[in-house]
């Protein structure tokens, strides 16, 4: 197709703006994004052609795909190395997850003695029954009290939050914007790519609404969501007790909303200062 360049373009132009606005508030720099970029078209390179039978591409066939020329792709000698941890790994947000589920069955359970006796429900025994006993307790509780999702006081603790979104955390809240945007995105890649099975990805829009209306519109959807989290959830916990040992499926499913005043002035960021030689 003709236009079919400039189309991909387009869309990746709308995909990275926000990328784009994050690289920049972080201070990450032209040359960071430029050899991040390469070290990407590398590895997604390489594994387009395993995917045609192909285990090791050469140096030609990885140029011709890429349009990097030989030099660059020898540079590459290595894996991409990713300093964020990973979300769905974290004994924290496991233990923060059962414990929101009991919430549904008995608001009570808001409250919780660090450590009980055998038939009484504790933090303690939800911890060892989400981590499935690999990390300590009292970790998993310091972490939760770190994020400020939790409170402690004489033995007993609270639950504050109505969701795993750790805020406190800058490196924890660029891991959850990594992976909920990534597998975001490759939901919307595969369908768009044509591959199967169809992966459900849907949004509603509206333009020329207030911004209370907006507000009033997102409460509805948070609202809605707490149920369906919970459900899911539960289904989840269950298919992980039911799976064969070595089972290598993995799915995410999440939820977002946006909204601003278009009419808005974006506010100039301050220009930074030049380090004095």
């Amino acid at each position: 197709m003709e236009h079919r360049l400039d189309w991909a373009l387009a869309a990746c132009a709308r995909i990275l703006r926000p990328v784009v606005r994050l690289a920049l508030a972080m201070g990450v720099k032209h040359p960071h994004l430029e050899e991040l970029l390469r070290d990407l078209l590398l590895e997604e390179a390489q594994r387009s052609w395993r995917n045609q039978g192909v285990p090791k591409p050469n140096l030609s066939q990885l140029s011709i795909t890429t349009g990097l020329n030989r030099k660059a792709v020898t540079a590459k000698v290595r894996s991409t190395v990713d300093p964020l941890p990973h979300t769905e790994l974290s004994a924290a947000a496991k233990t923060f997850t059962l414990w929101l589920q009991m919430l549904t069955q008995d608001d009570t359970f808001r409250r919780l003695p660090i450590t009980a006796g055998n038939a009484a429900p504790s933090f303690e025994a939800v911890a060892r029954m989400s981590s499935r006993g690999d990390v300590h307790h009292r970790t998993i509780l310091d972490e939760l009290v770190r994020l400020q999702m939790v409170t402690e006081n004489e033995g007993v603790v609270e639950l504050t939050a109505d969701g795993f979104v750790p805020v406190q955390d800058l490196q924890s809240m660029l891991a959850f914007l990594g992976d909920n945007g990534r597998d975001h995105l490759l939901a919307a890649v595969s369908n768009t790519l044509g591959e199967e099975p169809r992966m459900l990805e849907r949004a509603v829009y509206a333009r020329g609404l207030t911004l209370q209306e907006c507000e009033q519109i997102q409460r509805l959807v948070r609202e809605r969501w707490a149920t369906l989290h919970h459900e899911l959830t539960q289904e989840m916990t269950q298919a992980v007790d039911r799976a064969p040992d070595g089972a290598k499926g993995r799915i995410r499913v999440g939820i977002y909303t946006y909204y601003e005043d278009e009419s808005a002035p974006v506010p100039p960021r301050p220009p930074e200062s030049e380090p004095k030689p």
